[in-house]
């Protein structure tokens, strides 16, 4: 098991909805997923998993640095995460900027505008509603301002060891389908998929190694199969063309 990440506590139980899953071996599933613990440790972690690393796991920042993540490549994002962090720490803090000044911490994150708008607002939100902390609770986490069920799977996971979520984003749902894992068109069908064609005990990793696979070679266009260790698993669904390098 890769020591990265080491969920510990129970939370937020997912719900299962079996219809978009295909019929998948468990030994398949496993062997990619202990071939890519493996693998992954010589690239990067994803922007929002080393910051969680580096923060100790905290909530706070876990929860921000993932919302200025979305649609975003991960070097802006850990820049930018970094210099909204030196100016403001904790919620309380960070709700008394104004929307403006927020905007010129996090440029150029995609859609930085509305990003300031969501983080100032959640920010309020943690001090008026709970008390200045991030709720531990995917329903309480949906009430966020900008935080949809890939940000709150995340910050169950990373902040909060949460071992009954699965975060998907565009390289969970474009893998998981190119394996044969799942058959779904969105990231919300392929988090509901996911639950019924895979182990509980890979839950809390699917996003991490995917992601790293997804952003280094399993990429959305010409991913790189010749050098892709689960190749042998893999049915290449969907793949038309593939890069010789």
């Amino acid at each position: 098991m890769n020591a990265r990440l080491k969920p510990s506590r129970l939370r937020s139980p997912a719900s299962v909805a079996p219809k978009s899953s295909r019929s998948v071996s468990t030994p398949t599933v496993t062997r990619v997923m202990r071939t890519l613990a493996r693998a992954i440790d010589q690239h990067q972690l994803p922007a929002v998993e080393k910051i969680a690393e580096e923060c100790q796991e905290d909530p706070f920042e876990v929860l921000i640095s993932t919302l200025l993540s979305a649609q975003t490549r991960d070097p802006v994002t850990a820049a930018a995460s970094a210099r909204l962090f030196k100016v403001a720490r904790r919620p309380a803090t960070m709700a008394k900027l104004t929307a403006r000044r927020i905007e010129r911490l996090i440029y150029p994150v995609s859609f930085y505008r509305h990003k300031a708008r969501h983080v100032r607002e959640t920010c309020r939100m943690l001090v008026t509603k709970y008390g200045g902390r991030v709720p531990a609770t995917m329903e309480e986490l949906l009430t966020l301002p900008g935080v949809g069920r890939k940000t709150a799977n995340l910050v169950l996971i990373l902040a909060f060891k949460s071992r009954q979520n699965i975060c998907v984003d565009t390289h969970v749902h474009r893998i998981s389908n190119r394996l044969g894992w799942v058959e779904t068109n969105t990231p919300a069908e392929t988090e509901q998929a996911l639950y019924a064609a895979t182990e509980p005990r890979w839950w809390p990793y699917i996003n991490l190694y995917l992601v790293t696979w997804g952003q280094n070679v399993c990429k959305p266009v010409y991913p790189r199969c010749p050098v892709c260790v689960i190749r042998p698993d893999c049915p290449q669904i969907g793949v038309t063309r593939i890069s010789t390098r």
